[in-house]
C-alpha cells in the first residue's frame, strides 16, 4: 500500500506539473512608458562576490545594488544579525543604493570588519536578497627568521630545497632565484614543484651555489619577500674541471654511479586528489635518477581529454582546465630511464558545488492565470534545495491557496491582486551554494501601444512590407487589423498577423494603399494605431551609361535617364571608381546624363550614376578609357573598348601530396581590363565524368596555388580568368592527377529512425556525396538497441542507405548510430540519435466530454484524457470535430461542414475553448485523440447552442442619387443575423472635407430595406452608417459615403462583376447623366474591350421650370420698367402736342414697343408734321393710358404732368423751333429744389433722356 500510495503521488506531481505547461509568463516590453508605470518588486542587479579579499590599505566598499518600483530602500546582516549603519561613524550608506563604505581616515582596523554580510532591497511587493559576502583582508605576513646550515649532497643523489612560504590571503606566488635576482634555470632535471620546493633529480657539480633562495610574491600588496639563501656543496668522487663541462656530458666524463628512477613527489605508489567542477587539475611527478627519467601520463581505462589536457613543467605536470565529471579516474604517471621504469597512480575525484540546471525567473502573470516556479541544480553531493519568500523560509509563510511548493517546483494556480513577492531558491551541499531572486508580479494592465501614432510608411511596388504595432497589456490582448476602418480583421491571402503584432503584406500594389488600423483588445479595454501607407513605382535607371572609348581632348558624355515615383524626389549622383566625383568647372551633370569636356588621361575609370529616393535606389557603372590623338599615333586609333581576357595557358602540377597539388598557369591577354580573379574547375573520371565543377577561386594577381583536394579521385584541372567585362574561355585541361585512397572523414548525415508499419522501424540516414567515399566499395555500419533496457547493441553492415528492423513492439524508442566504412577503414561514428518504431491506432476515446460557459461566440470544454498507453504512439493532439447543425433563426440555411480544432494537453483533465462560433446556432461536436499517423475512437457527441448576438453587417448597401435633390438608400438582411432582427438603424451626417456635420438617427423596422433622403443642395454629401439590430445590440457598421452627382465632375468607377451571356442590363443608373463604359476579364485585367460613352436620358423631375429662374424673374422686371417708362414719355409728349426735334427715334420706339407689347390703340391715321415729327391724337386725352401703372391703392393715377407746369406764369415759351427743352431743364431744376409732388413727370423723363 505504502508503496501504490508513493506512485499515485508521483503521478499527480507530474499532472500537476503537465498541466501548467502551457501558462505562459508575460514578457514585459523594456519601454519608458511601460516601466515608469509597472510596479514591480525589486531585483538584486549589482552585489560584490561571495568571497570577498579587500586591501587593508584602501577604504573598504560592499557592493548592493536593486532596482524595483517603488524603488527600494537597504539593510544589512552581519553574521547574521542586523547591521546598525547608524550606530558606526566609520560606515555610511550611497545614496539610492545598498553599497556600504567603510573609511579609516579617523582610525580602526580593517580587520575588525570581518565577517559575513548580506544585503536587503525592500518595497511594497517584496523582499530581495544578496548573496552572503564573506569578507576577508589581504594578508601579507613575513618569512620567519631562520639560520640555514649548507646543504651538503653526493653528485648524482637527488636533492629537494623546501621553500615553505608563511600563508598569506590568498596565498603567494612562489618563484627561486639568486641573490643577484637571477632566476635559477630549470630543466627536466632541476625544476619547481606545485608546493614550491626546488627538485633535482640529480645533482651535478655545477649545482654548487651559496645563493638558492625561494621567493613569495604576495598579489594584493604587490610586494615580494625572500628566504634566507641556501648554501649547496656538492661532493664529488672524482676532480671537477669546468672546461670539461657540456650539456650532453654534465659529468665531464668523470665516473658517476647510476640510480634507476624513483619519485621525489608524490611518495608511494598512488595517491588521491579531489578537486572541484570547473576548476582546474593540476597532477604532478617529480622524479629521480641518473640518467634524468622521462615522465608520461596515461588513464586508466580511457584516452586523456586531448583538447582540455596541457603538459608543463618539462612533462611533469599535467593540468586540465575546466574539470567535469567524467574526468574522474585513475591518473598514472611512469617514470623511466634505461635502467628501468616506476608508475604512480593518483585517483582523481570530481566534487561539485552546486550548479545551476534551471534558474528560476521572474514571473508576470495576469489574475486568474497559472505559472510555476522552477529551481533545478546539480552538484556531488547532490545539493539541497531551500524556497524562502521575502528573505523568510516559506515554510513558516502564511498559507496560501493558489500557491502550492513541490519540491524544487512552486506551482501558481489562479493568482490574484496583491500576491506579488520575491521567492528565493537556495541550493547547498557541503562544498557551496547558490542563491537566487525570482519575483511573482501580478500585473493587471489595459492595452497599450507602444509604437508611434499614425506612422506614415512608404514601400516600393510588388515589395514586401511589415507594418509594426508593438503593443502590451495584462492579460495579453488580442490584436487584430483593419484597413480603411471596414470589414473584418485581416489574416490570410495577401496578409500575415505574427504574434508580436507585425502585420506583413506579401505583395504591396497600388490597391493596398489606405490607413490600417490595428486594434488590442482585452477584457479591461482596447487600444489602438493607425499605420498610412503608400506604394510607391520603383525608382530605376532606364538608360543605361554604357562603356565607351574617347581620344583625348574629345568630349565623354554618359547617360542616366531615370524612371522613379512623381511623389518621391530622386537625387542622382556620380563616382569614379567608387570615390565621391567632384564635378569642378570642367565636368557637367544634368537630370540625364555626366558630360566629360577635353578628356584626358586622368579620366579613364569606371563612373557609376546612382539615383536615390528616401525608399530605395538603382545605380549604373561603364567604364571610360582614354585613347591617344590619331595624328600622333595612328597605330592607336582604332583602339577597341575592354573585353574579355585570353585564358590561361601552361597548366603545370607540382608539389605532390595525399590531398594536395600546386597549380600553376601562365595568364592570357587581360584587353585592357585588370584581371580581377582566377576560377579553378577541376573534372573526375569515376563519379561524373565529362562534369567541370568549381573548385575554388583566387585573387588576380596569383598564379600559382595549393589545391585542397579529396582521396581517391582521378583529377584533371582548368583555370579561367574574370575581369570587369566578364570571364575568359577555359584553358586547356592540366595533366590528371590521382589522390590516394582513405577512410571516410565524413559521419552519414539525417540518420532517423521511425516506423513505417506498427512492429517495424526503418533506419535510414542521406549516403555520403560522391568525393565523400574516400574509397571504393562504400558500405555502412548501423547500430541499434532498445533505450533504456540494458540490452547489447545490434549491427548489420549494408550498401544502402536504410535498413528496416522487423518484429518490434508498438511506438517503442530505440538508440540507433551509423558509420561510413570503404576498404582502407572504418569513419567516425555519429551521435546517438533516439528512434522509434511504428504506430498504431489509439484504442480508448477520451470521456467525460461536456461543455460548459457557452456564450455567442465561445464554449469552453473539458473531457477527461486517455491512458498515455492507449495513444500507441507519439501523442500529437486531442483533436476536435464540430459542426453547425442548424440555426435557431427560423427558416435560415445552414451549412453542416465538418470543422476540426487540435488541442494539445497532457493533463488529466484538459481543457479548452473553442471560438469563432456563429450566435444563435445549434452545434454538435466529438473529440478523438491522435498520434502522428491514426486517430483513436470518437468520444460522447455533445450538443449545444450558442447564445444571441449582434448581427453581422448587412449584405450589402448600396446609395444612388437619381436626382439633384433625393438619394435612394437600399440594403439587405445580413448573411447571419446572429439572433432575431429586431430592426435597422441608420446614422448619417454631412461631410465637408474634414468637417463633419451633427449625426442623426432613423430606425427602420426589420422589413424594410431602403430609405429616400431628401438634400438639402445638392452639393450636401452624406456619410452613413448602417447596422442592423438584434436584442444583444447593434451589429457590424457598413460604412458609405453619398456618391457626387454626375455633372459635379467627380468620376467615379463602379464595377459590376457578370456572370451571364450579354446582353446585360445596367441598373441604378443617374438620370441626364453622362457614362464611359467598357467590359473586361476579372481574372485578366489586361483583356479589354473599348470605352463606350452614352448619357442617360433626363427625367420629368429634371427639368428646370424657367420661370422659377431668378435670372428670368430680373429680366421680366426690367423690361415691365423700360415699358412703364417709355409709356409715361409718350403720354407726355401726346399731351404736350409740340414739336420734340431728336425725340422722334424715342417716339418711334415707344410706339413700337406699344404696339407691339401693350396693343394699345391708336387713331387710324398718323399726322405727320411737316418737320418730321409725328403727333398721336386721342379722342380722351384727359383719361389714363391703357396700360400704364396703377397706385398702391389700386385706383388709376391721372398724370397731372401739363406743359404750363414748365412754363412761367402759365405761358410756356418755346425756343426757335417751338421745343421746350430749356424751359422744361429749368423748371425741373426748380422742381427738385421745391419738392415736385409729381415723380412719374420728373425722374423716369429724366431717365430716358439720359439715355437718348
Amino acid at each position: 500500500m505504502l508503496g501504490q500510495g508513493r506512485h499515485t503521488a508521483l503521478a499527480l506531481v507530474s499532472l500537476l506539473l503537465l498541466s501548467l505547461r502551457e501558462a505562459t509568463p508575460i514578457e514585459v516590453p523594456q519601454d519608458p512608458k511601460i516601466q515608469q508605470d509597472l510596479k514591480q518588486p525589486p531585483t538584486i542587479v549589482k552585489q560584490s562576490v561571495k568571497d570577498y579579499i579587500v586591501d587593508p590599505r584602501d577604504n573598504i566598499i560592499i557592493e548592493c545594488e536593486a532596482k524595483g518600483n517603488p524603488v527600494p530602500t537597504f539593510s544589512w546582516r552581519r553574521n547574521g544579525k542586523f547591521f546598525n549603519i547608524g550606530k558606526d561613524p566609520r560606515v555610511t550608506m550611497r545614496k539610492r543604493s545598498g553599497t556600504l563604505e567603510i573609511g579609516f581616515r579617523s582610525g580602526g582596523r580593517p580587520e575588525d570588519y570581518e565577517g559575513e554580510y548580506q544585503c536587503f532591497a525592500t518595497n511594497d511587493f517584496g523582499v530581495a536578497l544578496s548573496n552572503k559576502i564573506l569578507l576577508r583582508v589581504s594578508k601579507a605576513p613575513l618569512w620567519p627568521k631562520e639560520v640555514l646550515e649548507p646543504v651538503v649532497v653526493t653528485e648524482g643523489s637527488p636533492l629537494v630545497l623546501t621553500c615553505n612560504p608563511p600563508p598569506g590571503l590568498p596565498p603567494p606566488f612562489t618563484f627561486w632565484m639568486s641573490s643577484a635576482m637571477n632566476p635559477i634555470s630549470q630543466d627536466k632535471r632541476v625544476s619547481t614543484g606545485l608546493n614550491g620546493d626546488l627538485y633535482f633529480s640529480n645533482v651535478v657539480a655545477q649545482d654548487a651555489h651559496t645563493d638558492y633562495s625561494c621567493n613569495a610574491r604576495f598579489l594584493f600588496t604587490h610586494t615580494i619577500q625572500q628566504k634566507n639563501p641556501f648554501t649547496l656543496k656538492v661532493l664529488t668522487k672524482e676532480p671537477y674541471n669546468e672546461t670539461s663541462y657540456n650539456a650532453t656530458d654534465p659529468y665531464g666524463g668523470r665516473k658517476v654511479s647510476e640510480s634507476t628512477p624513483t619519485f621525489l613527489s608524490p611518495s608511494g605508489s598512488e595517491s588521491s586528489k579531489i578537486v572541484q567542477r570547473d576548476e582546474q587539475l593540476l597532477l604532478e611527478c617529480i622524479a629521480a635518477g641518473l640518467p634524468t627519467p622521462t615522465v608520461k601520463w596515461f588513464k586508466k581505462g580511457g584516452d586523456l581529454p586531448g583538447n582540455k589536457v596541457k603538459f608543463q613543467n618539462f612533462n611533469k605536470t599535467l593540468k586540465i582546465i575546466s574539470v567535469s565529471e567524467e574526468d574522474a579516474g585513475e591518473y598514472v604517471c611512469m617514470a623511466n630511464s634505461h635502467l628501468g621504469s616506476i608508475r604512480h597512480s593518483i585517483f582523481v575525484q570530481v566534487k561539485a558545488a552546486p550548479y545551476w540546471l534551471d534558474k528560476p525567473t521572474d514571473l508576470v502573470l495576469a489574475p486568474d492565470e497559472n505559472g510555476r516556479l522552477v529551481c533545478r541544480a546539480n552538484g556531488n553531493p547532490k545539493p539541497n534545495i531551500q524556497w524562502l519568500i521575502n528573505g523568510q523560509p516559506i515554510d513558516t509563510s502564511p498559507a496560501n491557496p493558489s500557491r502550492q511548493v513541490l519540491g524544487d517546483t512552486i506551482l501558481f494556480r489562479s493568482v490574484q491582486m496583491g500576491s506579488s513577492a520575491v521567492y528565493q531558491c537556495n541550493a547547498s551541499n557541503q562544498h557551496g551554494y547558490l542563491l537566487s531572486n525570482a519575483f511573482v508580479s501580478v500585473l493587471d494592465m489595459p492595452p497599450r501601444m507602444l509604437g508611434p501614432k499614425n506612422q506614415l510608411i512608404k514601400v516600393i511596388e510588388n515589395n514586401r512590407t511589415f507594418l509594426d504595432c508593438p503593443f502590451f497589456g495584462s492579460p495579453l490582448p488580442e490584436l487584430r487589423w483593419f484597413k480603411n476602418g471596414q470589414g473584418s480583421g485581416l489574416d490570410g491571402g495577401q496578409y500575415r498577423v505574427y504574434i508580436n503584432g507585425t502585420l506583413e503584406i506579401k505583395r504591396a500594389r497600388t490597391e493596398d494603399e489606405g490607413t490600417y488600423t490595428c486594434v488590442a483588445n482585452s477584457i479591461l479595454g482596447s487600444a489602438e494605431n493607425q499605420v498610412r501607407l503608400e506604394v510607391k513605382a520603383q525608382t530605376r535607371i532606364v538608360r543605361f551609361p554604357e562603356h565607351q572609348s574617347a581620344i583625348r581632348g574629345s568630349t565623354a558624355r554618359f547617360n542616366c535617364k531615370v524612371k522613379s515615383d512623381p511623389s518621391l524626389p530622386v537625387t542622382v549622383t556620380w563616382t569614379k571608381d567608387d570615390k565621391a566625383l567632384y564635378l569642378g568647372w570642367r565636368l557637367r551633370k544634368d537630370d540625364e546624363s555626366l558630360t566629360i569636356p577635353n578628356v584626358n588621361e586622368g579620366d579613364e575609370g569606371t563612373y557609376t550614376c546612382t539615383v536615390k529616393s528616401e525608399i530605395d535606389q538603382d545605380s549604373a557603372s561603364a567604364r571610360l578609357t582614354v585613347l591617344e590623338e590619331a595624328s600622333l599615333n595612328p597605330s592607336l586609333s582604332s583602339a577597341l573598348p575592354p573585353d574579355r581576357p585570353d585564358p590561361p595557358i601552361d597548366l603545370d602540377l607540382s608539389d605532390p601530396a595525399a590531398r594536395s597539388v600546386r597549380l600553376t598557369w601562365i595568364p592570357g591577354n587581360d584587353h585592357r581590363s585588370v584581371i580581377t580573379e582566377f576560377l579553378v574547375q577541376f573534372e573526375e573520371d569515376r563519379w561524373e565524368p565529362g562534369r567541370w565543377q568549381n573548385l575554388s577561386t583566387y585573387p588576380g594577381d596569383l598564379n600559382s596555388v595549393i589545391l585542397q583536394l579529396a582521396p581517391f579521385v582521378n583529377y584533371q584541372f582548368r583555370v579561367i580568368a574574370i575581369n570587369s567585362v566578364g570571364q575568359s574561355q577555359p584553358s586547356r585541361p592540366s595533366p590528371r592527377y590521382k589522390t590516394s585512397g582513405a577512410a571516410p572523414d565524413v559521419i552519414p548525415r539525417g540518420l532517423r529512425g521511425w516506423g513505417s508499419k506498427k512492429d517495424n522501424m526503418e533506419i535510414t540516414w542521406e549516403p555520403l556525396l560522391d568525393l565523400e567515399r574516400n574509397g571504393p566499395n562504400l558500405q555502412y555500419n548501423v547500430w541499434w538497441r532498445r533505450k533504456d533496457v540494458g540490452e547489447e547493441w545490434s549491427n548489420v553492415t549494408t550498401e544502402g542507405s536504410k535498413h528496416i528492423i522487423h518484429n518490434t513492439e508498438t511506438y517503442v524508442p530505440y538508440e540507433i548510430k551509423v558509420q561510413a566504412r570503404n576498404e582502407f577503414g572504418q569513419g567516425p561514428e555519429s551521435n546517438v540519435v533516439i528512434g522509434y518504431s511504428g504506430e498504431d491506432k489509439p484504442t480508448d476515446a477520451p470521456t467525460d466530454f461536456r461543455v460548459s460557459k457557452v456564450d455567442s461566440t465561445k464554449a469552453n470544454i473539458h473531457w477527461k484524457s486517455v491512458d498515455p498507453n492507449s495513444v500507441q504512439g507519439e501523442f500529437k493532439e486531442y483533436k476536435l470535430y464540430y459542426w453547425r447543425e442548424s440555426s435557431i433563426v427560423p427558416g435560415l440555411m445552414v451549412s453542416k461542414e465538418n470543422k476540426t480544432k487540435g488541442i494539445y494537453s497532457t493533463t488529466s483533465e484538459p481543457s479548452g475553448i473553442l471560438s469563432d462560433l456563429v450566435p444563435y446556432s445549434k452545434y454538435k461536436m466529438f473529440i478523438v485523440v491522435a498520434n502522428r499517423h491514426f486517430e483513436g475512437p470518437p468520444s460522447n457527441t455533445v450538443e449545444f447552442s450558442t447564445k444571441e448576438g449582434v448581427p453581422d453587417a448587412p449584405r450589402f448597401f448600396r446609395i444612388n442619387r437619381r436626382s439633384f435633390d433625393t438619394i435612394y438608400l437600399e440594403w439587405d438582411k445580413p448573411l447571419e443575423p446572429n439572433g432575431i432582427l429586431t430592426g435597422y438603424q441608420l446614422k448619417y451626417q454631412t461631410v465637408n472635407g474634414s468637417r463633419v456635420g451633427r449625426q442623426q438617427l432613423e430606425t427602420f423596422l426589420p422589413n424594410m430595406t431602403d430609405f429616400t433622403l431628401r438634400l438639402p443642395d445638392r452639393s450636401t454629401r452624406f456619410k452613413f452608417l448602417l447596422s442592423a439590430l438584434t436584442q444583444v445590440g447593434a451589429g457590424e457598421v457598413f460604412a458609405e459615403e453619398s456618391p457626387h452627382f454626375t455633372n459635379e465632375g467627380n468620376n467615379t468607377e463602379r464595377t459590376v462583376r457578370v456572370t451571364q451571356q450579354p446582353p446585360i442590363r445596367v441598373a441604378d443608373l443617374i438620370a441626364g447623366a453622362a457614362y464611359r463604359l467598357r467590359v473586361y476579364s476579372h481574372e485578366f485585367n489586361s483583356i479589354s474591350s473599348n470605352y463606350f460613352n452614352f448619357k442617360t436620358q433626363a427625367a420629368y423631375i429634371d427639368q428646370v421650370d424657367i420661370a422659377t429662374q431668378g435670372w428670368f424673374i430680373g429680366l421680366m422686371c426690367a423690361i415691365a420698367l423700360i415699358i412703364l417708362i417709355l409709356l409715361i414719355v409718350c403720354f407726355i409728349k401726346r399731351s404736350r402736342g409740340g414739336k420734340y426735334p431728336g425725340g422722334c427715334c424715342v417716339t418711334g420706339f415707344a410706339k413700337y414697343l406699344v404696339r407691339d407689347k401693350k396693343d394699345l390703340p391708336l387713331d387710324s391715321v398718323d399726322h405727320k408734321d411737316q418737320d418730321g415729327s409725328f403727333d398721336y391724337h386721342s379722342d380722351e386725352d384727359n383719361k389714363p393710358l391703357q396700360g400704364s401703372q396703377t397706385s398702391l391703392d389700386g385706383n388709376v393715377k391721372e398724370s397731372d404732368d401739363s406743359l404750363v407746369d414748365y412754363g412761367e406764369g402759365g405761358d410756356g415759351q418755346f425756343n426757335e423751333d417751338g421745343s421746350f427743352i430749356g424751359q422744361y431743364t429749368v423748371k425741373k431744376d426748380k422742381d427738385e429744389t421745391e419738392g415736385n409732388e409729381s415723380s412719374e413727370a420728373t425722374s423716369p423723363v429724366n431717365a430716358i433722356y439720359s439715355l437718348a
